[in-house]
Formats: C-alpha cells, sequence, structure tokens
C-alpha cells in the first residue's frame, strides 16, 4: 500500500509529507485496535533485555520523528518495542526556517536542518504526564541543548540540566544529544572538556532522582575512512566515568561523502544533517569499536541507515542490542517494521541461533 502512496508524498516537500504522516498516525492512534490488528508483534525470539528494561521489540523509533511526544500510543500499536521521544530543550523553538527537510532519493537518504523545533521540556513533560503508556512500551527522551546561539558554556549545561530534571519522571531512559550537528552556533559537547562539563552536572540531577532512569550518550557518526578511536575511547572513558550507561550510535552527518545525489541538488539544498543508507556503514563500524572497547559491558542502540532486515540484524551482530528506524520509514513505510520482524526470524535460523540475544555482538 505505501509504495503505491510513496510516489505521491515524494511530490510534496519533505516537511509537509512528515506533517501528512504525523496526521494519519494520529488518526491511527485513535482506532488503536484497527493499527495493532494491521501490524503484528514481533516474535519472542527477538525480545531483548537492556538496563533491567523488557523490550518486546528490538526495533524502536528514532528521535526526530515525535519531537513533542504526541503519539507514543501509536508507536506501540505499530509494532515497535520502544520509541524515542525528542530532542526535547528546555525552551521552546520554532527551529530553522522553511524549507528545512530535504530527500536524496538516489542515496535513500535525508537531510535536516530543523533546528530543534518542539514544545520545550515542560510541554513535553505536561505532555507525558497525561499520556496513557502502553503496557510494556519502552519510552526513551531525548535532551538537547535549546537552539540558541547565546546559551553557550556553563548556560548551555544548565540548559541541559533543566530539561532532564523536568523529564526525568517521564523517561524509562534519558538519551543525550550531544552531538546534534544542526546547533544554531554550530558547536556540540564532544570535546572532552565539554562533555565532562556537561556530565558532571546531568549526572548530578539524574542521580539525585529517586527512580533515576539509564542515562545514554548519542555520538555522532565516524568518518568514511574510519573511526578515530583515541577521540572515542576517550569520551566513552568520561561517560562511563560518570554512570552513562549506554551510547546510541549513531546521530546524523554534515558531511557529504560517498553520496551518488548531483553536487549542484546538494548544493542548492546547503548545510543540514544526513541520515539514511549512506550512514549504515559508518555507523555499525562505530557500534563495533564502541562494542569492542566495552567488552559489551553496556547496551549499545544502532542507529542509520537501517533499513532493511539484513542492515538491522548486521548492526546487531557488530554489538547493537537494539536499533533504530527513521529514514528508513520514509522510504519503505510503517510495513517496515513487520518485514525487519519476520527476516530477523529467518536470519536467526539461517545461522542456527535461538534468540537476537545470541546474535549481539557476534561479528565485533
Amino acid at each position: 500500500m505505501y509504495r503505491l502512496l510513496r510516489p505521491l508524498l515524494f511530490r510534496l516537500d519533505a516537511e509537509a509529507a512528515h506533517g501528512l504522516g504525523v496526521q494519519a498516525a494520529r488518526l491511527g492512534q485513535t482506532f488503536g485496535g484497527v493499527t495493532r490488528a494491521l501490524f503484528p508483534r514481533a516474535d519472542e525470539r527477538l525480545a531483548q533485555t537492556a538496563w533491567g528494561l523488557r523490550f518486546a521489540s528490538p526495533v524502536g523509533l528514532a528521535a526526530g520523528f515525535d519531537k513533542n511526544a504526541a503519539l507514543v500510543p501509536f508507536w506501540a500499536d505499530l509494532g515497535l518495542g520502544f520509541a524515542e521521544v525528542g530532542s526535547v530543550s528546555a525552551q521552546p523553538s520554532a527551529g530553522n526556517p522553511k524549507p528545512r527537510a530535504f530527500r536524496l532519493p538516489a542515496d535513500r537518504a535525508l537531510v535536516n536542518r530543523m533546528g530543534l523545533n518542539n514544545d520545550g521540556a515542560e510541554a513535553v513533560a505536561e505532555r507525558l504526564a497525561h499520556t496513557e503508556r502502553p503496557e510494556g512500551f519502552v519510552l526513551g527522551v531525548n535532551v538537547a541543548k535549546t537552539h540558541s546561539p547565546d546559551i553557550l558554556g556553563e548556560a548551555g549545561v544548565d540548559d541541559f540540566r533543566q530539561s532532564v530534571r523536568a523529564l526525568l519522571p517521564h523517561a524509562d531512559y534519558l538519551a543525550l544529544n550531544v552531538s546534534c550537528p544542526n546547533t544554531a552556533e554550530g558547536k556540540t559537547f564532544e570535546t572532552p572538556e565539554a562533555l565532562d562539563a556537561l556530565l558532571t552536572a546531568v549526572m548530578a540531577e539524574v542521580q539525585a532522582a529517586s527512580d533515576a532512569p539509564p542515562t545514554l550518550v548519542k555520538l555522532s557518526p565516524p568518518a568514511t575512512g574510519g573511526v578515530d578511536a583515541g577521540a572515542v575511547d576517550e569520551l566513552v572513558r568520561i561517560s562511563l566515568h560518570y554512570g552513562v550507561a549506554g551510547f546510541i550510535a549513531t546521530n546524523t552527518a554534515s558531511d557529504r561523502t560517498g553520496l551518488t545525489t548531483e553536487a549542484s541538488r546538494l548544493e542548492a539544498i546547503g548545510r543540514g544533517g544526513l541520515s539514511g543508507r549512506p550512514l549504515a556503514d559508518r555507523a555499525t563500524a562505530l557500534v563495533r569499536h564502541l562494542y569492542g572497547v566495552t567488552d559489551g559491558a553496556v547496551p549499545l542502540i544502532g542507529v542509520g541507515g537501517i533499513d532493511s532486515a539484513e542492515a538491522a540484524y548486521a548492526r546487531i551482530r557488530a554489538g547493537a542490542t537494539l536499533i533504530q528506524v527513521y529514514t528508513g520509514l520514509v522510504y519503505e513505510g510503517p510495513g517496515l517494521i513487520g518485514r525487519i520482524h519476520r527476516g530477523l526470524v529467518r536470519l536467526l535460523d539461517r545461522d542456527g541461533l535461538g534468540t537476537l540475544a545470541e546474535a549481539v555482538g557476534a561479528d565485533a
């Protein structure tokens, strides 16, 4: 069905098509029983456990689609095991001027410079407080610094801390978006000094909570040439020192390496974060490195270019306990989730494995 609709959707601006998708999801959320009937649950062999949480499916929604946590029940109805809402910032933001989202069909990719548009931490926290959480569904909340060049240094750290304080009670896990390439000032928290300062404040806030959720750090993709082991290992060391419980690999990329889309088209689009299939090998390489440097001791979430069961399985065998989709949904539609579920079971049978957990890190 989606393959018939996709040519029509692709005639629209990417953000307009996304808006239609959100409206369709709201309708699907209203008729949750119909949605559940159309999208069966994952096989029990695919269930994963991480941070003491049971994930009925290893497939989750990446941050960026449901920025304001408006569709949480819908993601469960689709058969996903978890969703990561956000990124959410302390202050509400309208984001960058439009147009700010672009498709690269030749590369099965997207470029976005949304600018962290969201309703703000207090509004999202209020919405989550009144959202009936589907039983057994895991909710991650992704937090980023407010999109403003005036909020830097200590002010940026405090901005993060405000969001964490507001959203902690509503998160099964917390994701710190330290690597977003779409900040107004073009800076991230991925230098050792910046990450150390951020985690000093944020993890103190988390650990003071009565029922603190696990905290994850979301990292940038490595360069096409390979993982900068020294830089990544230092970020891992700092993160683990402060009690970070896992990593998400990866965020979008600011470069355009290896694309087949015409240079003139890329120049017309301009800056923004690249997501989709071109990130697959880079994200897999980072997952494999993180699994090795942590001796497989902390769960990893793999994201970036996962648009098939084979891509999901490769990420899991590289060391990811869980995977996330976003751009793949744009090109494949919601049926992608079921195809990944069915394909993973076939791949386990092919390899003589009983459960997906046995495949984690098999190729690391």
